[in-house]
């Protein structure tokens, strides 16, 4: 099976992916730890087989444990959602979505205000 974004889970599954990335790798149980009122073990371990054969998730035995992890990249999700966000909430306007998330940032230190500058910069050269 073709594996789904991130953002087509439900609610409970796309948590477990979200911690899954955020520790690169985990156990039922360190998942179970990480999340807000957790269900069950045997209800985690459920969903962990449902994300593997949804192929957003695999797993490796260590000993007696399994170690999940995501298939995809963290990059190649995070653009993938983006784009969908983008598309849902700013009419495919990246611009739109850019000045919202600019909006909300606060001060933008020199570094961040030139790595805008840049990507700006490049989009014009190129003709975008």
């Amino acid at each position: 099976m073709d594996s789904i974004g991130i953002e087509d889970l439900p609610w409970r599954e796309r948590q477990i992916v979200e911690i899954i990335y955020r520790l690169q790798e985990a156990t039922a149980a360190q998942i179970q730890e990480a999340l807000e009122d957790p269900p069950s073990n045997s209800a985690i371990r459920a969903m962990l087989a449902r994300l593997e054969d949804k192929g957003v998730l695999c797993h490796r035995e260590e000993g007696q444990r399994y170690l999940y992890r995501a298939v995809q990249a963290k990059k190649k999700v995070a653009n993938s959602a983006l784009k969908k966000l983008v598309g849902i909430f700013y009419d495919n306007s990246p611009a739109s979505a850019a000045t919202a998330l600019l909006g909300m940032s606060g001060k933008l230190s020199e570094q961040e205000i030139d790595q805008l500058q840049a990507i700006i910069d490049k989009a014009k050269k190129e003709g975008r």
